[in-house]
């Protein structure tokens, strides 16, 4: 029977440490305080103005001037087949085969002054930078509220919205 003795005491100082921080009277607890409820008569948002840097894109259009190389190129190798084809059916025996190669060089030559050589020309191009813009924000810092507890009203800056009821804590203390 006195193997027992040891848990009732641990169970025992338990029970007795629970019913003191039930009732408000515990070593951490304000022993004079009790707590009570009273009706919010008003609840008033209070704001803060905010500046915020927000980057933004801000585009614009910019004239430019291309050059455009041309295609030579293609005026030359037309010219020379046209040439060379000219110049095989004006030869004939063994000068063929020079009529056919003076016409080519004669035809590519006349093609490459023919052709496109490009040249300078202006565009449209549109252009983009990230500027900051300086934006005001407005948000909820608390919320000023009118409140009544037994008859009597009380103002108290509160940093949520207590909704219809508010729990408040009564402190009675004696007058010196």
């Amino acid at each position: 029977m006195t193997r027992f003795w040891f848990p009732a005491l641990v169970l025992g100082l338990a029970v007795s440490g629970a019913v003191c921080a039930q009732d408000g009277r515990g070593p951490d607890n304000d022993g004079d305080a009790h707590y009570g409820w009273a009706d919010v008569l008003r609840a008033d948002p209070v704001q803060a103005v905010t500046q915020a840097n927000v980057p933004q894109q801000q585009c614009y259009d910019q004239q430019v001037v291309r050059r455009d190389p041309g295609n030579s190129a293609a005026g030359t190798v037309l010219g020379a087949v046209i040439g060379g084809v000219l110049g095989h059916t004006i030869g004939k025996g063994d000068g063929r085969t020079a009529a056919t190669v003076v016409g080519a060089v004669a035809g590519g030559a006349v093609g490459n002054r023919a052709s496109d050589h490009g040249g300078d020309y202006a565009t449209t191009q549109t252009r983009c930078r990230e500027v900051d813009t300086v934006r005001e924000q407005r948000r909820i810092i608390g919320y000023d509220v009118e409140y009544r507890y037994r008859g009597e009203v009380y103002m108290s800056r509160l940093s949520y919205d207590p909704g219809e009821r508010l729990r408040v804590r009564v402190r009675v203390d004696p007058v010196d």
